[in-house]
């Protein structure tokens, strides 16, 4: 007697066939990888030891600020650990500290630098140094850290307001999904860089700011996708039944509809997020984006633009950007393919 083998659930069988597309499945891989990394910042990269200890007593300077007089200075500021008065003391009598690999900040500037700023790589800064003498290195992963996150924060909120506002204009139809359809034109039609220029000019500059003027025009793409399998999935018998069991619109909206109208949410998601991503380095890259000082692929880039010599700058910042664009463009391509129901029947 023959066995039968369990059937896998839909979501399982998409699993398989997103594996099976090694492409897609290691840039998952490599990307998640990236990103953790990038959480882990400020101990990778910073220009604080992790651990000191000083005369039998150790120190934190990640979690407290120490004065220099606690490593016998001469000034009641805080200590540069970076300076060699100091990196000598915590070498003398035992003492020792554990810096971090790369032992520079996002806005250290390397007062010690052998070269003039923006300095090559070399021993010291291995991807040299921007025209303000920070180390590019450290530029570079917490620049890639906020737009990670700066691209997922604005793919969840355009997420979650396409499918409140599609899910609405699909299912209740008629003259609710006219009204809607006519606001989406006029809103669409709103000059986005107008405004953001506007706005730049009245507000400070900040990434709370950034991220609401970009969310007020991010969800309609995905609105319509969702609007369309909403009005496609409410004709079905499955609803029909739902409607004839008395169950009321909110339930079979979320507990019926949506969970077959996924599939383009989950598609979208790694496209929508590159959209993020190089929305916020072009806005950055024109001087619009995030505040003066804060680490951005885009004002790197700048950077590159105006110091033509300094080909590292341009260079490695252009690297980590298509690396990144190119890592969740073949994700989606991956996503796109496992979830397409004419693959799913082949499988």
């Amino acid at each position: 007697m023959t066995i039968p083998t369990p059937s896998l659930s839909p979501s399982r069988r998409a699993w398989q066939r997103f594996r099976r597309n090694r492409l897609g499945f290691w840039s998952l891989l490599i990307f998640s990888t990236l990103v953790v990394i990038s959480l882990f910042a400020d101990v990778l990269s910073n220009d604080k030891p992790l651990v000191v200890s000083y005369k039998g007593q150790l120190y934190f300077p990640l979690v407290r600020d120490y004065s220099e007089k606690t490593f016998d200075g001469d000034f009641d500021t805080p200590a540069d650990y970076l300076d060699p008065f100091i990196k000598g003391k915590l070498k003398q009598d035992g003492n020792w500290a554990i810096y971090p690999p790369n032992p520079y900040g996002p806005k250290t500037i390397n007062y010690f630098a052998k070269e003039p700023n923006p300095s090559a790589p070399s021993k010291d800064n291995l991807f040299g140094t921007d025209d303000r003498g920070r180390d590019l290195l450290a530029q570079l992963i917490y620049g890639f850290r906020l737009s990670v996150l700066f691209g997922l924060a604005l793919t969840v909120i355009g997420v979650v307001i396409g499918v409140i506002t599609g899910a609405i204009q699909g299912y209740a139809g008629g003259k609710t999904d006219l009204v809607f359809q006519r606001f989406m034109e006029i809103w669409s039609s709103m000059p986005e860089l107008y405004l953001l220029i506007i706005f730049s000019a009245v507000f400070a500059p900040s990434v709370a700011l950034l991220l609401f003027l970009l969310s007020l025009f991010g969800w309609m793409g995905l609105s319509d996708y969702v609007r369309a399998e909403f009005l496609r999935n409410r004709q079905l018998d499955y609803v029909r039944a739902a409607r004839a069991l008395g169950v009321s619109n909110l339930q079979i909206m979320w507990r019926h509809i949506l969970p077959n109208s996924m599939t383009p949410v989950v598609t979208f998601l790694p496209f929508r997020m590159s959209a993020a991503i190089l929305a916020l380095t072009s806005l950055d890259f024109l001087g619009l984006g995030v505040p003066p000082g804060t680490p951005s692929l885009g004002e790197l880039l700048n950077q590159g633009k105006a110091n033509i010599d300094a080909w590292w700058i341009s260079l490695s910042t252009f690297a980590v950007l298509v690396v990144t664009l190119l890592l969740l463009t073949f994700m989606g391509d991956a996503l796109r393919d496992a979830l397409d129901p004419r693959k799913a029947e082949q499988s």
